[in-house]
């Protein structure tokens, strides 16, 4: 089994223990580094999803608090990357914001930029690469932030 790690570091013991093989990737090189120390086992890649390429497929992927700090360009095709290497019967776990285009934001005196499609986009870019969507949920109103899980049949 094989686990595609975006920025969730918190579900790497739970997945070992479950006996999944994890590949992480991450913009940041501190990361990388951090994730690579505290796991030597699994495999981290320093990388821009938005331009990383593989064929391999998994069976478990999970973006989570990722994908909408991707330019807006970016999250159709990237989502439909992370459609395309689920593999058959994976599941896909991601989130982001309901809060449609281009926004910044301040937390703790810095300024973060937030993108993204909406929910009836993200439906549709899953539909059209044929997953079945099995969850979706705004998880902390009344902020706009929504995650979502499915599966490939």
């Amino acid at each position: 089994m094989v686990f595609r790690y975006f920025k969730s570091g918190r579900f790497v013991r739970i997945l070992q223990d479950k006996g999944f093989s994890i590949t992480g990737i991450d913009v940041s090189e501190e990361m990388i580094k951090l994730a690579s120390t505290n796991h030597p086992e699994h495999k981290f890649i320093h990388q821009d999803i938005c331009t990383w390429e593989t064929e391999e497929e998994f069976d478990f992927i999970v973006a989570w608090d990722s994908i909408f700090h991707l330019p807006f360009g970016m999250q159709k095709p990237v989502i439909s990357k992370l459609c395309h290497i689920l593999a058959k019967n994976g599941v896909l776990i991601y989130t982001f914001g309901n809060a449609y285009g281009e926004h910044t934001a301040q937390w703790h005196n810095d300024t973060f930029y937030y993108s993204s499609i909406g929910i009836n986009e993200n439906i549709q870019i899953l539909i059209d690469n044929r997953l079945t969507l099995l969850h979706l949920e705004l998880d902390q109103y009344p902020e706009k932030h929504v995650y979502t899980i499915a599966t490939k049949p």
